[in-house]
């Protein structure tokens, strides 16, 4: 029997403008009932919130759409009366794990785990941001694509979600009414898995499997961006910042922790290529600091009994501790914007209570990219260059795992790249 300890992969449980920032040592917090959940946390949870300034707008009509980005994700639930749908969709989804009667044990586990989900959404504000950040960075990845590339113009982007709606199948929809000429699914994971992106590549080509119908737009696909320069320049903005926040005599003994969600070893040992992928970020980003502290890549949001990708961050955090390396920063590298990983198992699970529980100094945790302006530009270049480029997919898609076990995956793979631009 599967033992799901938390929510994950951007808001499943396979397992982002301005807080509130205060470094608040673990002693404080156990002196201070009333900082159960600090300051530091309060202002992320909050962040969670839809705030007016904060809202997209909708998007111009005036004239015809005649490129469409489908920013695919996995998505998180909005309200708490959506967990529960969105556990079951999790769990029947085959790309993403198989269990032996999957059919019916999926209910059984998305009815289970429904409550304690729930009590963790209800901790970050009663939901999942990832929808309204997706149609911020959407919004001004569009504006400026407008202006750069005016021969692909107008463009539109579309909000497509594996387990939560609007869903992915929802979206192609919404796309072919549009009349969309040219359309690029745009993975939101910069690594790519078979896991996460493959799986809603694999969404896409069942959507038009399943009607008999060739899709009326021209297809291509953003696969993967791990060190996309401007991606870089944010994540290395993100972390100074937040290291110049720290003591100035602790500063350089910071570890930088960066934090990816794990992988089972299953997974791992086909051939994904996510593992290697993560670790390009993390170098690229190291490069951009100068190497300024010592650091790891670790792994979070491991779920069950099978072995997983490691060393785990709740571990790493101990073992530090046990070291005598009491002042740590987390970065959660393979995410863009705040969802439940960040906001409930970075921040509270392991940044407050584990944080108490080990005799940490001083932890924070890198912002994640959501509203950065740098970073819808960076959205922006990377469907810009794709454009120009008249190319379907990176080469590295052609390449099925080498113990690839999904035949879909092939399928898939066929589907996008026999289709002419």
């Amino acid at each position: 029997m599967l033992r799901a300890r938390r929510c994950g992969w951007g808001g499943s449980v396979l397992c982002w403008p301005g807080s509130q920032r205060a470094v608040l040592s673990p002693a404080v917090v156990r002196s201070s009932p009333q900082l159960r959940v600090p300051v530091r946390w309060q202002g992320r949870a909050a962040a969670a919130v839809v705030t007016e300034s904060a809202k997209p707008r909708v998007q111009p009509q005036e004239r015809k759409p005649k490129t469409g980005i489908l920013m695919l994700n996995m998505g998180g639930p909005e309200r708490l009366d959506d967990v529960h749908d969105f556990l079951l969709r999790l769990f029947l989804d085959r790309d993403l794990m198989t269990m032996p009667a999957q059919n019916k044990l999926a209910p059984f586990i998305a009815k289970r785990r429904t409550p304690k989900i729930q009590e963790q959404y209800s901790r970050i504000g009663g939901g999942s941001p990832i929808k309204k950040w997706t149609a911020v960075q959407g919004e001004g990845m569009v504006k400026l694509l407008d202006s750069m590339s005016p021969h692909t113009a107008p463009h539109k982007y579309y909000i497509g979600f594996r387990y939560v709606h609007p869903l992915t199948e929802e979206a192609i929809e919404e796309m072919e009414k549009d009349g969309i000429e040219r359309a690029v699914a745009f993975t939101q994971y910069p690594q790519y898995s078979c896991s996460t992106t493959g799986s809603s590549l694999n969404a896409i080509y069942r959507y038009y499997n399943d009607k008999g119908e060739k899709p009326k737009m021209k297809w291509s696909i953003i696969d993967r961006w791990p060190t996309h320069p401007l991606l870089i320049q944010c994540f290395a903005d993100h972390i100074q910042k937040e290291l110049n926040l720290f003591p100035p005599d602790k500063r350089k003994d910071v570890v930088i922790l960066f934090s990816a969600h794990s992988l089972p070893m299953s997974v791992v040992n086909r051939g994904d290529p996510y593992p290697q992928e993560v670790g390009a970020t993390v170098q690229r980003v190291m490069e951009k600091l100068n190497y300024s502290n010592p650091y790891r890549l670790v792994w979070q949001s491991k779920v069950g009994p099978m072995p997983w990708l490691g060393p785990q961050t709740d571990e790493t955090i101990k073992g530090l501790c046990q070291r005598g390396k009491k002042n740590m920063l987390l970065v959660p590298i393979a995410f863009t914007s705040d969802h439940i990983e960040t906001l409930y198992e970075l921040d509270i699970e392991y940044s407050q209570v584990l944080a108490n529980e080990c005799g940490v100094e001083n932890i924070r945790r890198a912002e994640s990219l959501n509203g950065n302006p740098l970073f819808s530009k960076a959205l922006a270049d990377l469907v810009c260059s794709h454009l120009q480029s008249n190319e379907v997919c990176s080469r590295q898609l052609t390449l099925c795992c080498p113990l690839c076990v999904n035949p879909v995956c092939r399928e898939t793979k066929a589907f996008f790249t026999n289709q002419p631009l």
